[in-house]
C-alpha cells in the first residue's frame, strides 16, 4: 500500500502525537506545518531553499491552478511534481473554499458551484466529479474531498443543508477518484454547531478514508470559537488516522492543535505576513519590521533564529528594503516566517518525543495548564 501512517510517540498528559506519514513522494514526520504553494509556487521561495528549511510536504492550489495554466496544461507537463520539480510529497485542495469565498460572484446547486473567475470574470464550473478530475491531473499524493464551506455566521438550517450536500459530494468524489496512487481526505463541516460537527464527523470517518479534516474554522469566527469546535471535534476522531487541520498557521494556534492531537496545518500566514512587513520575534509574537526603533538596530530578526536572514542581515537594512519596497525585503521575511514554522513544529515533535511538551506549552500559553 502506497499509504501508511504510524504513531511513533505520545505526549503523556495532552492528545499530542509524532507519527510517519508514508506517501509515494515520501515520508513526512508529523507534527507538520504545509506550507502553501498557491499558485504551483510557495511565494519567494526556491526548492531547495524549501528543503533546506526541512519542508516535506507543500500545498497546491485547485481553484487557481484550474483557471491559470489549467490542469490539462499541467498533466502535459508531467504533472504537478515533474513541472515544478518538487520530488516530495504534495497536497491539493478540491478549490471549495476558494469557490465558496466568491459571494456574489457563485450559484451553488446539488450538480455543484458554477462561478466566475476573479482574473478576467469568465464562467466555470466545478462539481465534486470535476474537483477530483483536476486533482488527479494534477497528481498530488494527498487530494481534498470538494465540499462547501458556510460563512460562520450562517444559521443551523443552512449550516445543516450545507454540510449534508458536503456528504453526498464526498460520495460522488470517492466514485470519482480512479488513481490509486493518492488518497482522498474527507472534510468535516458543520459550522459552530457542535452536534452537526458530531454528525458529520460521523459520515465522514463512515466513508472509510485514510486521513480526514477539519475544515470551515479560522473563516471569522473568532479563536475562542474556533476552539471551542476543533476542541469538541479532535477527540472523534480515530487515533490511527492522521488529522489535519486547515487553514491554521500562527504558532500559538499550532501548539494548541497539536495538544488536541492535530497532525498537519496548513496556511499561507508566514508568507502573507512577509509581504504585509511583518514576521515573529522570539516568542512567537507579530513583529512589524517598520517600528521606528529598527532604523538603527543591527539586530537580526530573532537572536536565536539560524534562516539565512537572520544569520546575514539586520532588522535595520530589512525595514529599509521593505520601506523601499524591494523584493528582497519581503523574500527575507519570508524565509525567517517559514523557518520559523518549521523549527517550531521540529522542536514540538522533538518535545513530545522527550515527554517535555507541557513545558514547551506552557512556554506559549504562560499559564499552567
Amino acid at each position: 500500500m502506497p499509504f501508511s501512517f504510524t504513531i511513533t510517540n505520545r505526549d503523556r498528559s495532552t492528545k499530542a502525537r509524532t507519527g510517519t506519514l508514508k506517501t509515494p513522494h515520501g515520508e513526512i514526520a508529523t507534527p507538520c506545518f504545509m506550507p502553501c504553494g498557491t499558485k504551483a509556487t510557495v511565494k519567494t521561495f526556491t526548492n531547495d531553499e524549501l528543503k533546506e528549511l526541512g519542508c516535506e510536504i507543500i500545498l497546491g492550489n485547485t481553484y487557481h491552478l484550474m483557471l491559470r495554466p489549467g490542469a490539462n496544461l499541467v498533466a502535459e507537463m508531467g504533472g504537478l511534481h515533474k513541472w515544478i520539480n518538487w520530488d516530495r510529497p504534495m497536497l491539493t485542495d478540491s478549490g471549495g473554499f476558494q469557490v465558496f469565498s466568491l459571494k456574489g460572484l457563485r450559484k451553488i446547486t446539488e450538480e455543484g458551484v458554477t462561478f466566475k473567475s476573479h482574473i478576467d470574470g469568465s464562467t466555470h464550473f466545478l462539481s465534486p466529479e470535476e474537483a477530483i478530475g483536476i486533482q488527479e491531473k494534477l497528481g498530488a499524493d494527498i487530494m481534498m474531498a470538494f465540499d462547501e464551506c458556510p460563512p460562520h455566521d450562517a444559521d443551523k438550517e443552512y449550516t445543516r443543508k450545507s454540510m449534508e450536500r458536503t456528504h453526498r459530494w464526498l460520495a460522488r468524489c470517492q466514485k470519482a477518484q480512479t488513481r490509486k496512487d493518492q488518497t482522498l481526505f474527507p472534510i468535516i463541516q458543520g459550522g459552530l454547531h457542535l452536534d452537526l460537527r458530531e454528525e458529520s464527523a460521523k459520515a465522514c470517518l463512515d466513508a472509510d478514508p485514510f486521513g480526514i479534516a477539519i475544515g470551515g474554522v479560522a473563516v471569522g469566527e473568532g479563536k475562542e470559537e474556533m476552539w471551542r469546535v476543533t476542541d469538541f471535534v479532535a477527540p472523534l476522531l480515530p487515533e490511527s488516522k492522521p488529522h489535519y487541520l486547515m487553514g491554521i498557521g500562527e504558532p500559538d494556534d499550532l501548539v494548541r492543535g497539536v495538544a488536541a492531537g492535530i497532525d498537519m496545518f496548513d496556511c499561507v500566514i508566514p508568507t502573507r505576513l512577509a509581504r504585509h512587513g511583518c514576521f515573529w520575534n522570539i516568542d512567537g509574537v507579530r513583529t512589524a519590521i517598520d517600528k521606528p526603533e529598527f532604523a538603527k538596530d543591527q539586530n537580526p530578526l530573532s537572536s536565536k533564529c539560524s534562516c539565512y536572514a537572520c544569520k546575514n542581515h539586520s532588522r535595520s537594512y530589512i525595514k529599509h528594503l521593505m520601506r523601499e519596497k524591494e523584493i528582497l525585503g519581503a523574500r527575507l521575511l519570508s524565509i525567517h516566517n517559514v523557518n520559523y514554522l518549521m523549527q517550531l513544529m521540529s522542536e514540538i515533535r522533538l518535545s513530545i518525543a522527550n515527554n517535555t511538551f507541557t513545558s514547551l506549552y506552557d512556554r506559549f500559553f504562560k499559564k499552567s495548564r
